[in-house]
């Protein structure tokens, strides 16, 4: 789901065997990306994966580092997500979103070399585009509750759309 004018283009790590299988990013029903990405503000309603097409009326897209599917992302070697770090690159210089969201903070320190990056805004530029790196939402990343994902999440629509959210989501 990719296009020109986005706030922001969310980036996952690869997609899971259902994403795969479905071809919807983030189809794993424990999956929280949908529910977050509503909670935090980025759509006025929660979507189902299959209605990923409606991001972009929303001012968002959304990718993946890596293509290849895999049962776990900790399936992926390093120099896969190196090349899907250099993809992205090519990816947000073509697209020009205002930001590039990465979910998943140690695919990010693999994918960019960044070894000491964390959750939150980079200094990394990409063009124009600022970098964001976000906890991935996965259900087996059980250390970042729903709560807590919305929290962080809502910082980067604080700052890519303009508002803050209050505590009710």
């Amino acid at each position: 789901m990719l296009g020109t004018g986005l706030r922001v283009l969310f980036c996952g790590i690869n997609p899971g065997l259902l994403s795969a299988a479905t071809g919807h990013h983030f189809a794993r029903p424990g999956n929280r990306f949908w529910p977050v990405l509503h909670r935090s503000g980025f759509t006025a309603r929660q979507l189902e994966p299959a209605q990923q097409w409606e991001l972009p009326s929303h001012g968002v897209g959304i990718t993946n580092v890596v293509a290849r599917p895999s049962a776990k992302a900790s399936d992926l070697s390093s120099g896969e997500l190196r090349a899907g770090g250099e993809r992205l690159v090519a990816t947000v210089e073509r697209y020009a979103p205002r930001w590039l969201a990465v979910a998943g903070i140690g695919a990010y320190r693999t994918a960019f070399g960044e070894r000491t990056a964390r959750v939150g805004p980079q200094q990394r530029r990409i063009g124009a585009t600022g970098v964001w790196v976000l906890p991935n939402p996965s259900g087996l990343n059980a250390s970042w509750s729903l709560e807590d994902l919305v929290a962080a999440y809502g910082r980067l629509a604080a700052v890519a759309l303009g508002y803050r959210l209050d505590d009710s989501g």
